[in-house]
């Protein structure tokens, strides 16, 4: 045999019969899987901001442009959903506290209008969903499903019947308090007045259970999540909560709390905001507000010298890092306690306008966390379900409670009914 043709079938021999594949980048992993798994993000308060810096869209606004290079920026834009593969999002319909009564339901009503107007001006990106079966559809339609969150029981203005209303209108869930308490419920970041849930407020939860809409647990005391995690019939939501036994803030969800939504089938949509993620971000804002009051006192009638004295101070007391990798910390603390069926996303974003963790300023930044979470090992199933699969069983069970109470009858009763006229 010939010299060439012996070197030839020794190189023939010597090398694999196939080259192995080069190994898949946690970043590649994440946009296949976020593909066909899209964000489902629990809460987005663009509705306020459209309302507060635009005017309620009087002023023009195109969320197909990129709104972080305007005067007024937001977090939030179409091209930017697009690229944070942002398949769902809930819109909030945030009022603040401080608005009662009629007064109450008119501004939510309008907040829900802004949000339906968004998405008839933008048909080709968005649609309104009202079930997990509308919003798989959406997205596999290649669309943003659309729906709304109300956020503080003080919109219904203690009326069942706007209750009803409002989901009617589409609000999928209801925030039980904000930042103050209501007249039936006690508030995270209020001193407690109920203790919990008062005989009304539990007659609000079955009524919610009833029709199908998701009780959301953010913002209120420890004591209203164990009560309502102890009668609803229905899976709960936190939309937009962390967790406490990482960062003490009454916001957070305490870890007993945690261990109860493994038998309630919930879901906790962990927040972005720094001030629920690290103590040493909490301690500084709250050390410049100490000094803000200080300056306001030596300064008073001066805004020239307390503007320069602000700047000075922040100038030396820059903000503390906030890594993507403090987010997953707590999102790997939701699932060390409650389990990886029980943890999601809620942003947050615009009503979180001026900061964010380091590097995940807009709704574009999904991706860093899924990256970040790939890196330390997680499979694809288990990002999927944080990505939005923990969300839509959480919304079937709430359906499927729904459709097993569709022959009760609506609650009509008032709160001087079950509570009395006391003092509430």
């Amino acid at each position: 045999m010939k010299p060439i043709v012996l070197a030839a079938l020794f190189v023939a021999a010597a090398t694999p019969a196939y080259a192995a594949k080069p190994a898949e980048s946690p970043e590649a992993r994440v946009e296949r899987v976020l593909r066909t798994s899209p964000v489902i993000d629990g809460h987005n308060d663009l509705p306020w901001e459209i309302r507060e810096q635009y005017d309620q869209w009087r002023k023009p606004l195109d969320l197909r442009a990129d709104t972080s290079r305007l005067p007024a920026p937001l977090q939030t834009d179409i091209p930017r959903l697009r690229r944070g593969h942002v398949g769902a999002q809930l819109w909030s319909v945030y009022i603040p506290v401080e608005i009662r009564g009629p007064a109450a339901v008119q501004v939510t009503l309008e907040q829900m209008d802004i949000v339906r107007r968004m998405v008839a001006r933008y048909p080709a990106d968005l649609e309104l969903a009202s079930t997990a079966a509308d919003i798989r559809r959406i997205e596999k339609a290649g669309k943003i499903a659309s729906l709304m969150g109300v956020e503080g029981g003080h919109q219904i203005a203690l009326s069942p019947a706007v209750l009803r209303t409002y989901y009617q209108l589409g609000a999928r869930y209801m925030t039980l308090t904000h930042s103050a308490n209501t007249e039936w419920a006690d508030s995270a970041t209020d001193d407690p007045a109920h203790h919990g849930l008062t005989p009304f407020g539990r007659a609000i939860l079955h009524e919610m259970n009833r029709i199908g809409m998701l009780i959301d647990l953010s913002h209120v005391s420890a004591d209203v999540m164990r009560q309502a995690l102890q009668v609803t019939k229905a899976p709960v939501i936190f939309s937009h909560s962390s967790a406490r036994a990482l960062m003490d803030h009454p916001r957070n969800v305490p870890d007993d709390v945690l261990a109860m939504l493994k038998t309630n089938g919930g879901v906790v949509m962990v927040n972005f905001y720094p001030g629920f993620l690290s103590q040493p971000y909490r301690a500084r804002m709250a050390a410049r507000d100490a000094e803000e009051a200080r300056i306001k006192n030596v300064f008073s009638g001066q805004p020239d010298r307390r503007k320069a004295a602000m700047d000075a101070w922040d100038a030396a007391h820059p903000l503390p890092p906030v890594p993507v990798s403090l987010v997953a910390d707590h999102v790997e603390h939701v699932v060390k306690v409650a389990g990886i069926d029980h943890v999601g996303i809620g942003s947050d974003y615009d009503g979180i306008s001026g900061t964010h963790p380091d590097a995940m300023e807009g709704v574009d930044k999904y991706p860093l966390l899924f990256v970040e979470l790939a890196r330390r090992g997680w499979s694809d199933a288990d990002l999927a379900k944080l990505s939005g699969g923990n969300f839509l069983r959480a919304l079937e069970g709430a359906e499927r409670v729904a459709a097993a109470m569709k022959d009760e009858p609506p609650f009509n009763g008032t709160i001087e009914m079950l509570d009395g006229a006391g003092e509430r």
